[in-house]
């Protein structure tokens, strides 16, 4: 039987204007961007609404406003029957969410919380990241560890076949990423981030997250979650929160993730969120399942 998988953006999807037109046509996503500048304790749809972008573009406010426009669209579209659900990196948490494993309120708190530690850590720990199209994994873990003995460098992201991230020392990812134009790599590109995401270099931000995840309520899932670090299903609120923990140090698995849900009957793909990032991928990993975004209040109306 054919099944229906919702996945969820991570950073870099985020733009000024985000969620304005939810927010102005309906009640029920003006009720949610109030809740969330209840919770946080100030106006901070005005800032998904507004910007500046240079504002919006800093990870402490980045993170919570993806997480916040995907559950409103989410909520919107609480009838669509759904079978699983992944989010890339920060939409783990949005992915949890939907799937009743985490509330509304903790799950914004901690993205918010995440935000402020991965950029303080990026502050302590300066890093980099650059995208790298046209070699496979097994290329990119060999230039990884060509360089990580004296500065660390690993890979961040396996998003599709012959697109990968890496992450590390600013002067490692340099290093790899000129070993990986040497190897004949298509695309070689520095991105514009705050820090080194999905490194050891965040492990001072991983402390703090661990203490805060220790005391916030996370219930077993209703549907699987396929998880970034293992690519694999899970339901257990345990295993939820011990993954969740270690996902700020190690790889998004996106690409295995992708293949694992195909495998389990998943062949419709509803991306939530801004941004039609996840569908590219979902193509290029596999060109014949179907991809569906929803983003403005008129994807609702087309929706699944």
């Amino acid at each position: 039987m054919s099944k229906t998988a919702l996945i969820f953006p991570g950073q870099g999807s985020q733009y000024v204007g985000m969620g304005k037109d939810l927010y102005e046509g309906s009640p029920t996503a003006k009720m949610l961007f109030e809740k969330a500048d209840e919770t946080l304790g100030f106006p901070f749809s005005r800032i998904c609404f507004e910007g500046p972008e240079e504002e919006l573009k800093q990870t402490k406010n980045t993170q919570p406003a993806i997480f916040l426009h995907s559950i409103v669209l989410f909520r919107l579209l609480k009838r669509t029957p759904f079978d699983m659900a992944a989010g890339h990196s920060l939409g783990e948490y949005s992915a949890l969410v939907a799937a009743g494993a985490l509330t509304f309120e903790d799950g914004l708190k901690l993205v918010r919380l995440r935000g402020e530690l991965m950029q303080q850590a990026g502050i302590e720990n300066p890093g980099t990241m650059a995208a790298i199209v046209g070699l496979d994994s097994k290329t990119i873990n060999e230039l990884c560890a060509e360089f990580s003995t004296d500065e660390h460098v690993q890979a961040a992201n396996y998003n599709s076949p012959g697109q990968i991230v890496i992450s590390g020392s600013t002067v490692g990812v340099r290093k790899a990423m000129n070993s990986a134009k040497i190897r004949g790599a298509k695309i070689v590109k520095e991105l514009q981030v705050s820090g080194a995401f999905h490194s050891p270099l965040m492990k001072s931000a991983q402390t703090g997250l661990k203490e805060v995840l220790d005391g916030i309520e996370i219930k077993d899932a209703a549907v699987p979650v396929y998880a970034n670090v293992t690519a694999q299903p899970t339901r257990s609120a345990e295993e939820i929160r011990r993954l969740l923990v270690q996902q700020l140090l190690r790889p998004v698995r996106w690409e295995e993730s992708i293949v694992n849900m195909m495998t389990d009957g998943a062949s419709t793909f509803v991306e939530i969120g801004p941004g039609k990032v996840l569908q590219g991928l979902v193509k290029r990993i596999n060109s014949n399942v179907k991809t569906i975004g929803i983003e403005k209040i008129a994807d609702l109306t087309n929706a699944v």
